[in-house]
């Protein structure tokens, strides 16, 4: 059985991030190992689609997931991304039809399809990595998760699962009884 899903990264974009936990490690965890948990995610965020989801929809929701991967990672490392990072985030970026009067109930509507969903989802990430927002984003430092957060407050040392935060507590305190800086 697959992991609940993290829906405490401090925004959708984040979390659809967090559907692959433990990336870096050995066993990384894929929350979002089916078309049916992929339906469940998008509900949990609220971009269920009016089209029904398919294979090829998760396809697309891993290609999205890590071309926001490198970029989140880069704007905490303070990273320029790279021409291909750019253009990997850019194929998801298709706008969608706007009539004047629908403006207020934009990310209220129901997205058509899957690919509509991560439109929506790519320009959310596209504002926070090119405005102000990109100054809130941290990592968690744990080697195998490297979790991007919000922490408008610049407070979090780790992501908010409680796993990393117990293990690089105890890796501390490992540490200075060690004697070690």
């Amino acid at each position: 059985m697959s992991e609940d899903f993290r829906l405490d990264m401090g925004a959708p974009w984040l979390n659809l991030l967090a559907t692959r936990g433990r990336h870096f490690g050995a066993q990384p965890v894929e929350r979002i190992p089916t078309v049916e948990r992929l339906r469940d995610w998008l509900a949990c965020v609220e971009l269920t689609p009016l089209a029904p989801v398919t294979d090829r929809d998760l396809e697309a929701a891993y290609r999205l997931r890590e071309a926001l991967r490198p970029l989140a990672l880069g704007a905490v490392d303070g990273v320029a991304p790279t021409a291909d990072e750019v253009g990997s985030l850019s194929r998801f970026l298709k706008p969608e039809p706007v009539q004047v009067a629908a403006l207020d109930r934009l990310y209220r509507d129901a997205p058509p399809t899957a690919d509509a969903a991560f439109a929506r989802l790519a320009h959310q990430a596209a504002d926070w990595l090119t405005g102000p927002l990109r100054h809130d984003l941290r990592a968690c430092p744990e080697q195998d998760c490297r979790g991007v957060f919000a922490d408008p407050g610049g407070r979090r040392r780790w992501c908010p699962s409680p796993a990393c935060a117990s293990r690089g507590r105890v890796r501390a305190l490992r540490k200075r009884r060690r004697g070690e800086s």
